[in-house]
């Protein structure tokens, strides 16, 4: 029953939802600005399935988007697994850290039910089971998330990219990115082939094209919050040849912004607004 209301609300909120991207985009971006804006589906589709599962990330596929977005973590026994919070508390039927569960342990643990009854079942997944099922069909970005508190995950990852073959030099298949800069230059040195992404807040809405000229010796993307998007900043990282994708996208109207200003792409919970910003 709750999913069919669901249903009927996003129903008949979507002509207006659109209706919005559209008119939003028609009056803000330039006639001349033609290209395409990379979709990345943040956590999954996050706005239509449980974040981080299985199920958001087939769904952000089935929405079309060009990349899908997870977290990495590490089990109390060394294995990347795929949740967001350091605790288990937001998003599962557990509580405390993950470091302190065994892979087992987790897998045990309910990651659907607090989204919605039909996802009851669901799994935190590890990094190996995304490769399995998605590992050169999708194109994937990866988020080291915490590493400060797991030493060793950027090898254990680089070890899980290199077994399931999608290191290659020349491809955007798999980017890597972190707001630990110290763990991402870590992650580059071992995985030189594969682009890598800074993340950063707000509190460097003053960063200067010097700061820029060094995150470029390691960095290949510059991914900001879309509070601090402006168009000089925009200018000033493909100066310095990074890409820039925007995070993280709730609503149309940001979406529609954030094309006019020229960034790359957007990080957003909803994988279909990008395309209908574009259109």
């Amino acid at each position: 029953m709750r999913r069919v209301l669901t249903v009927m609300i996003l129903a008949a909120l979507f002509i207006p939802i659109s209706a919005s991207v559209l008119s939003y985009a028609e009056e803000y971006v330039p006639r001349e600005l033609k290209g395409y804006m990379t979709n990345i589906a943040h956590r999954g589709a996050f706005a239509y399935a449980p974040e981080n599962t299985m199920s958001a990330f087939y769904k952000a596929i089935e929405m079309g988007a060009d990349y899908i977005e997870f977290d990495v973590q590490m089990s109390k026994d060394g294995i990347p697994v795929i949740i967001h919070d350091s605790t288990l508390n937001r998003t599962t039927n557990g509580n405390g850290y993950i470091s302190d569960y065994t892979l087992k342990q987790l897998k045990s643990l309910d990651a659907g039910s607090w989204y919605g009854k039909e996802y009851v079942g669901e799994t935190i997944p590890t990094l190996d089971e995304f490769l399995v099922e998605y590992g050169g069909k999708v194109n994937i970005l990866i988020e080291l998330k915490y590493p400060e508190l797991y030493p060793g995950i950027e090898e254990k990852v680089a070890i899980a990219l290199r077994e399931f073959n999608l290191v290659q030099y020349d491809s955007h298949e798999v980017i890597i990115q972190s707001f630990n800069h110290e763990s991402l230059k870590l992650s580059k040195e071992l995985l030189p082939e594969i682009p890598h992404a800074v993340l950063v807040s707000k509190d460097w809405r003053k960063i200067t094209i010097h700061q820029l000229e060094e995150i470029a010796t390691f960095a290949d993307y510059f991914n900001p919050s879309l509070n601090m998007v402006t168009s000089e900043l925009v200018e000033l990282v493909h100066h310095t040849n990074m890409s820039m994708y925007a995070y993280t996208v709730r609503n149309p109207s940001e979406a529609g912004r954030l094309y006019s200003l020229g960034v790359d792409g957007i990080i957003s919970d909803f994988p279909d607004y990008a395309k209908l910003v574009v259109k």
